[in-house]
This record gives C-alpha cells, sequence and structure tokens, in this order.
C-alpha cells in the first residue's frame, strides 16, 4: 500500500478522496492555490504545497508544479479527483515517467475514449447501438451534409470535454451554421480541442449511464446504472440510482453493452459509459465514456457498499483482490443533489462572497469543502456541497432527501438550494423517469426580495435583538425604533421579533419575486409601488415581479421599516437575526444591503390574520423638537456633578450632532461645570472613571460632549452617565436627524413602568390608554436620587428603569474589588432570577439588565444585597 498520495485537485473531490486516504493509513498530501490557502482540504491534508496564483492555469492545471509538489513530498501516487488533469492522457504520461503511478486510465486509453468520435468508432466496432451520426467534422459544409443524412434535429458537440460544454441543439440547417462555430471555439478554449462531431438529437430522451471498474487486465465489472436526466443545460444537476422504469433485463443489457465497450481495451480503474435511452422505444444508444471518476459516484457507493476511490487506490498500489470476488450486489435507491452557489433567479449566474452559515442534515451523506466564513471566490466550479440520500426503495429515498433538504442551509450568497427544493417537490420528479427535458419545465419564482438598489444603510434587525451578551461585549443591536419596527410587525400579523428592514434616511428600492404582505412604518419615505405612492402604518399587498422603492426621508424622522409577512429568513447568530455593522455578523451576511442581495421569507409556520389599519391615534408624530423622557442616574451630584450641572442637563435644548450612527447619538450643549477637577486614578477628565458597563439609553459625556449611547454601541466604558432614557420613549433616539433639539423630562420609575405598560398594550391591542401612550411622561414630582441604596461601602445606582448598577468599594483601582466583582456576579447567576436579562462586570462594578415588568427593581436589590452579606 501506498505512503502518501498526492490529490490534484480541490474542493469538494479532494475532501472526499482524503477521507479515504486517511481511513486506509494513507497519508495525503494536499496542493492549493492562494484562493485556497484556508480551505478544508489544505487544513486536512497531512502536507500541503503552494502551487501559485488563483487561475486554474497557474495552479490547478499546472502540470509542472504538481509533479514537482509530488516529487518534493515524496508522493507515490497521484489521484487526480474529477476536472481539472483528470482526463488529461499528456499530464498521465509525465506522471508515468516520473515514476508516480497515475490512479486513473492508462494514457491511450483517455486518447482512445475520452475524445468522442474515436469512442464511437470503439463502440461501432464493439456492436455498441449508436445514434445516427457523424465521425470528426471537417467544416459547415460537411456538419449540413451530415446532418440532412441523419435528420433534424441533430445535437453539435464538441469531440472532447463534458458537463454540457459545447453542446447545441439544431432544428435547421441555418441553426447548423450559427452554432457550428461557437461549438468549435468552446471545445478548443475549455479543452485544447477545437473538434465537431453530430448526432440525431432524441426529443424524449433520458441520460443513462453505468459505472464501471477494471483491473487494467480484461477484467471489467459494470457497478450499476444511474439515471441523470435532470440537467440544465446540459449540466447534471441531481442523480440517483437505479434508474426509475426500466426493466431488469434492459438494465442487464446496459451494464453487459458497457462491459463489453471497456473490456476490449483491458480498460484501467473506474469510468463512465454514457447512454441515451429513448423511453418511448426502450432503446438506448452510446453517448461517450468519461475516463475519470464522476462526480454522481456516491449514489453508486451507497447502493452497493463499495468505496470507488477505495478500488482506485488499492489497483494503483498493486492490492486490489481480483474483481469477480469482489462483485458487489446493488440493493436499494440512492439520490444525489449539487449545491451550486449560483443564483436561479437570475439565469443561474455564479454567486460569489462569504458563506455566513452552512448547515447540513445528519440523515444525509453530505460531501463538500465549505463550512461557516468560507470565501467563495470566482476562480473556480461553483459546486459547494453534494447531499446524498439512501433508502430502501426510490419513494422513501425522495421522501428522505426532502427532509435533508428542509434542513440544510448555505447562507450568505445566492444557492441553487431553493430551487432543488421546488424541483424535488415537483409531481414529475417524485413519479420518476422523467426526460432531459424536465428541469426545463420547472417554474421557479422564490419567495424572496431582490435589492436593486440599497439606500444608504439597510440592514435586517429583529426585536429585541442579540440580548444576554453584553458582558461579553456583544451589543443587542435589533431596531434603532422598537416602537414603529413593532408596530409594522403586528401590521402583517407577524410576531413582534420577527425579523424586517431598518432603512436609514435614503431607503432601498426592491423587487419582490412572489407575492407578499408588508408593512412600512417609520419615517415618511415617500415609498412607491410600481410607480404608485403607498399608504404607511398599514398592511399593503404587493404580487410578484413589483418594485417598491423608497425615496429619502426629507420630513422629520430618519428610519423606516418594512416589515415582510412571515419575517425575513437570515441566519440566527447568538440568538438574533438582527445586523450588528461593526461587529460584521448577524443579519443577511454581516452587513449592510448590497444591490444583488436576495432575501427570503419564512413561511412555514401559521400566522394570525393581518391587522386592520393602524388607528390615526397611534401613529407616533415625528418632529424636530423632541421630548425625551430620561430617568436621573447612575451618576450624579455631588460625587461628579453639580445641582447646576443637574438642572442645566434638564433645562437646556441639545441640539443632535451630525456625527451620530447606531453606536449613539452625540449632542451639542452646554458643558458641565462638574463637581470634581478630575477622574482621579480613573483619567485626568472629570469625565473619567473606572470602566463599567452601560445601559443603551445612557447618556455618558466623552469628556464634554455627551452622547446617546445606541443599540450598537460600547458594552463598557469610563465616563460619568447622568441619565438614561426610559425605555418606552428609546425608540425616539431612532428617529433623531443632525440638527434636531431634545429636552430630556426627568420621570420617576414609577412612572417609566406605567409608560412601558402603555406602549406594550398599544402595540397588542392597536388602542390608546385613556390618557393616550404617546404623552410625555409626566415629570417626577419627588426626583429620585441617582444613588439608591447603600450598605457598607457598596452602592446602588439607578441607571434607567431596566438597569441597576452596583459599585463596590472606593472609587480606586483595588484587585480584591474586583474579586468581589466577580464573586457578586457568580451568586446573583445561581439565583436564576427570573426577568434578569445580563449581567455585566466592570473594574469594580456589577450592572444587571432586567425586564422590569417581570422583576421589580426593589426585589433584584434585596436579592443582591444578600448574595453579598453572604461574600467573604
Amino acid at each position: 500500500m501506498f505512503r502518501k498520495v498526492l490529490i490534484a485537485n480541490r474542493g469538494v473531490i479532494a475532501c472526499r478522496v482524503m477521507r479515504t486516504l486517511h481511513r486506509l493509513g494513507i497519508c495525503p498530501v494536499a496542493v492549493y492555490s492562494e484562493a485556497d490557502r484556508y480551505s478544508p482540504h489544505v487544513l486536512q491534508a497531512d502536507s500541503a504545497v503552494l502551487l501559485g496564483p488563483p487561475p486554474a492555469a497557474e495552479s490547478y492545471l499546472n502540470q509542472g508544479a504538481i509533479l514537482k509538489a509530488a516529487r518534493q513530498t515524496g508522493a507515490e501516487a497521484i489521484h487526480p479527483g474529477y476536472g481539472f488533469l483528470s482526463e488529461n492522457a499528456d499530464f498521465a504520461e509525465a506522471c508515468e515517467r516520473a515514476g508516480i503511478v497515475f490512479l486513473g486510465p492508462t494514457p491511450e486509453q483517455m486518447r482512445v475514449l475520452g475524445i468522442k468520435h474515436t469512442a464511437r468508432e470503439v463502440a461501432w466496432r464493439e456492436d455498441v447501438p449508436l445514434l445516427p451520426g457523424s465521425g470528426l467534422l471537417l467544416d459547415e459544409a460537411h456538419a449540413a451534409s451530415e446532418a440532412s443524412r441523419c435528420g433534424y434535429p441533430v445535437m453539435l458537440k464538441s469531440t472532447a470535454g463534458g458537463g454540457g460544454i459545447g453542446m447545441r441543439i439544431c432544428r435547421s440547417e441555418e441553426e447548423l451554421t450559427e452554432n457550428y462555430p461557437a461549438v468549435a471555439r468552446l471545445g478548443a478554449a475549455n479543452f485544447g480541442q477545437s473538434g465537431v462531431y453530430l448526432e440525431r438529437y432524441v426529443e424524449k430522451a433520458r441520460h443513462i449511464e453505468v459505472q464501471v471498474f477494471g483491473d487494467g487486465l480484461g477484467g471489467v465489472l459494470a457497478l450499476g446504472e444511474r439515471d441523470c436526466s435532470a440537467q440544465r443545460r446540459n449540466q447534471k444537476v441531481i442523480e440517483e440510482t437505479p434508474a426509475q422504469g426500466i426493466r431488469p433485463d434492459m438494465r442487464r443489457r446496459l451494464c453487459e453493452t458497457a462491459e463489453r465497450l471497456v473490456r476490449t481495451l483491458h480498460y484501467r480503474s473506474a469510468g463512465t459509459v454514457e447512454f441515451l435511452y429513448d423511453s418511448d422505444r426502450e432503446e438506448f444508444f452510446f453517448l461517450e465514456v468519461n475516463t475519470r471518476l464522476q462526480v454522481e459516484h456516491a449514489v453508486t457507493e451507497e447502493v452497493t457498499g463499495v468505496d470507488i476511490v477505495e478500488w482506485m487506490v488499492r489497483l494503483g498500489s498493486g492490492d486490489l483482490p481480483p474483481l469477480e470476488t469482489i462483485r458487489p450486489e446493488p440493493y436499494g435507491a440512492s439520490i444525489q443533489v449539487r449545491i451550486y452557489a449560483e443564483d436561479p433567479a437570475h439565469g443561474f449566474r455564479p454567486s460569489t462572497g462569504l458563506l455566513t452559515e452552512v448547515l447540513f442534515p445528519r440523515n444525509a451523506r453530505c460531501e463538500t469543502w465549505v463550512e461557516n466564513g468560507t470565501d467563495v471566490t470566482p476562480f473556480y466550479d461553483p459546486m459547494l456541497a453534494k447531499i446524498i440520500v439512501r433508502a430502501d426503495n426510490r419513494e422513501q429515498a425522495v421522501a428522505h432527501l426532502s427532509e435533508a433538504m428542509e434542513i440544510a442551509r448555505f447562507e450568505g450568497l445566492e444557492t441553487n438550494l431553493d430551487y432543488l427544493r421546488r424541483v424535488i417537490a415537483d409531481p414529475e420528479f417524485r413519479a420518476g423517469g422523467f426526460p432531459t427535458s424536465f428541469l426545463s419545465r420547472i417554474a421557479y419564482h422564490p419567495r424572496a426580495v431582490e435589492v436593486l438598489e440599497p439606500g444608504m444603510q439597510t440592514t435586517i434587525q429583529d426585536y429585541p435583538g442579540r440580548e444576554g451578551f453584553w458582558h461579553v461585549g456583544v451589543p443587542p443591536s435589533g431596531p434603532m425604533d422598537m416602537l414603529a419596527f413593532r408596530m409594522a410587525n403586528r401590521l402583517v400579523g407577524n410576531p413582534e421579533s420577527a425579523a424586517g428592514f431598518e432603512c436609514t434616511m435614503t431607503g432601498p428600492t426592491l423587487r419582490f419575486h412572489s407575492h407578499a404582505l408588508i408593512a412600512i412604518t417609520g419615517a415618511d419615505m415617500a415609498a412607491r409601488l410600481d410607480g404608485t405612492q403607498v399608504p404607511c402604518w398599514r398592511a399593503i399587498e404587493v404580487q410578484a415581479g413589483s418594485i417598491l422603492q423608497l425615496g429619502s426621508a426629507t420630513q422629520a424622522g430618519a428610519r423606516a421599516y418594512v416589515a415582510v409577512r412571515g419575517g425575513i429568513d437570515v441566519p440566527e447568530y447568538l440568538g438574533s437575526r438582527a445586523t450588528f455593522i461593526l461587529g460584521r455578523f448577524g443579519g443577511h451576511a454581516g452587513r449592510t444591503l448590497r444591490t444583488g442581495d436576495m432575501l427570503r421569507w419564512l413561511h412555514d409556520r401559521p400566522l394570525p390574520s393581518p391587522s386592520a389599519p393602524l388607528p390615526y391615534s397611534l401613529i407616533p408624530r415625528y418632529t424636530h423638537e423632541w421630548q425625551i423622557s430620561v430617568l436621573y442616574g447612575p451618576h450624579g451630584s455631588p460625587d461628579f456633578l453639580t445641582e447646576e450641572d443637574i438642572e442645566m442637563m434638564f433645562s437646556a435644548s441639545w441640539k443632535v450632532h451630525y456625527n451620530s450612527d447606531r453606536t449613539g447619538v452625540r449632542l451639542i450643549g452646554p458643558r458641565p461645570k462638574w463637581a470634581r477637577k478630575d477622574g482621579g486614578e480613573a483619567g485626568l477628565h472629570p469625565s473619567n472613571l473606572h470602566d463599567n458597563a452601560y445601559a443603551v439609553g445612557a447618556m455618558d459625556f466623552t469628556g464634554d460632549m455627551p452622547v446617546i449611547l445606541g443599540p450598537d454601541g460600547p458594552s463598557l466604558g469610563g465616563f460619568v452617565c447622568p441619565v438614561v432614557v426610559a425605555h418606552a420613549d428609546v425608540w425616539k433616539i431612532g428617529q433623531l436627524c443632525a440638527g434636531d433639539t431634545i429636552r430630556f423630562v426627568r420621570i420617576s420609575e414609577p412612572e417609566a413602568r406605567r409608560m412601558e405598560q402603555d406602549l406594550d398594550n398599544a402595540i397588542s391591542s392597536f388602542t390608546a390608554p385613556g390618557r393616550g401612550w404617546r404623552a410625555f411622561g409626566e415629570p417626577a414630582e419627588a426626583p429620585e436620587s441617582a444613588i439608591l441604596h447603600e450598605h457598607e461601602g457598596t452602592v446602588y445606582r439607578a441607571s434607567g428603569d431596566r438597569y441597576l448598577l452596583i459599585e463596590i468599594g472606593p472609587n480606586v483601582l483595588d484587585l480584591n474589588l474586583r474579586f468581589r466583582v466577580h464573586e457578586l456576579e457568580k451568586m446573583l447567576r445561581q439565583q436564576h432570577l427570573r426577568g434578569v436579562i445580563d449581567i455585566t462586570p466592570g473594574i469594580r462594578s456589577l450592572q444587571v439588565h432586567y425586564d422590569s415588568r417581570l422583576l421589580r427593581r426593589e426585589k433584584l436589590i434585596a436579592c443582591l444585597e444578600a448574595c453579598e452579606k453572604s461574600l467573604p
């Protein structure tokens, strides 16, 4: 047995061959281009050699570089996989001259069988049925003469290559004359052979092929047939075995004919004999021989129990038993689908980009080279994976395949996964026995919206975002204006958590490929559907093919929201579909939307009926002069700010700075006088303090400039925060525009809870409470102190109506204090208090984020005090 085998390939087949080599105890050697530096086949190999730049001609087709890599690593054999050099007779010959075993047919067999017109000559000598056709054509006139003899329609074919490249159907002499140069040119460009021949074209044909394996001494086994009739533009998409509706005697004749054809040449290793099967006449005709391992070899392995790659390796090393002693008996049915990075909605054009989520079904055999984070480049074949199922019969195999396809996910770029789901659900596919024209009859309309123009900053968000990870620095993200977002979902019958579009300042242009129900809320962006203005704050029917265009928010407000019934289907990341732009995760590919993005929506769950239009009294009024309810604290007078500073905070008119975004809204206003000259150990400016966690909606002073922290803001910081926006008013910061003015209204914690209850009731029932939920919070009659409670050196500070900040000990850097914070955090987590969302430690502090509807602040303080008393 070999010690080392080099795999002269990449992607799916490289990983597939490597798996067998590892099982046999053989050290696999990988080769790679610069584009594949971090591909799995490189990382999984025992050793790997860089071939060169990404273009195939400079890497995977560079024979000299591959042979040099084999010599350098001591590889005794080369497995070519499929594609690239797998059917290159010159390369196989070069391997032999270098004393390296080529795991495949002999060079002469490749030359005879790999060129289609010479393969037909061999087939004719062996009495293999042939379609009426020609030999190698001399020119267009010769082609026209031969086509007239065979009878139209005919198929022009390149004499070299495969994969459907260089094949054209011609139904008249005019079409023949038009297509002949193109076929010759494609053959020369892709395979280095410009030869062309033709065959009669059978309208209702099936593509049936037989897997063969030869020992090079005249022994040949046929391992059964495969049906490859599910083709798109002559490119196989779905393969299965056995072929449905083929009589046992016909199946036997197919296998015997394939064996006879290759036995005459003493064929060596794996190969495939392809036939065209006329279902009406129950006749088959020879097409070609593929002198390599096929992409679809896995279905044959599934029903025979044979590892064809292992046979190739053992034959090359001289360890394969006589073929007749290992002839398998096929049992069951197997189906394979090919997952491609391509866009079915746009002519199956190739897709490139980052795969943000890859999920494979456990109940299927999956051959792949991709994983989360794989960058799919434009340099190579776009196949990402193969999903293969096996069952006792075809009906069960189709059912297993359907289940597997529903589980599979390839997010971040367009693939044919959804298209394949449509194909396997088609009654004609489920019946089986369909011709090669089957896929041309599939009408595919994705349940998706396409981004034609992305707008200034359009992202996918969900509510309430990515909660529970503040302690590790991950912000919640989610909608800046949670009120408009939740209302949009409510209008179309979605749960308020469903993912939707957030559009900032300038909205996107979207094409709907399927019928949909949408709602647009938030800032008025003069939305138009197929050129006609449509209203906001109500459900809107959208027909397939319609285009929704959102303009600019020219009036008050900064953000609009678009909800689609069902919710946008993007992967959950840390429990949320919200986009965190700076972190490059969540949403669609972890970024703002771009032209060409396709967003699908969920449709597999029952939803309530859409709501009636939102009552006018509940539609928020956006303005350029805002009043925002805030709670005093966590930092105030007299330890950080003066009483005069606090009064100024609520009496001043603050102007929104142009440099504002989802991380925070900067404000322009009067400078505080400060109650201290500096931040002590924490810094030179009086706004500095030792790091503690921030609340979303907190106004922190970065030096003398205040910033209202947004949902993408920092989790920790070292700045004083004198006020926090009430949770029920946080939505307002999402609608602030540069130049808007703000006045802060100081309210109490009970008033903040009442406002939140009113807001929740308005969203759930579309009815306004007696006072109107849009009313500003009532100013607190007896303002609360920033310090809620003190106990033996521990200070409990109010941080809005949903956060509590606990500071331990004096304002100095002391590791003993940090240890106490750590122990307090651990003890609180062990309490499993209902309503606690996150617990975030600082240097000498601990912030608890809680849902005030489920957990009262008084109960939380009591629990913390009890935990603290038990600390050593």
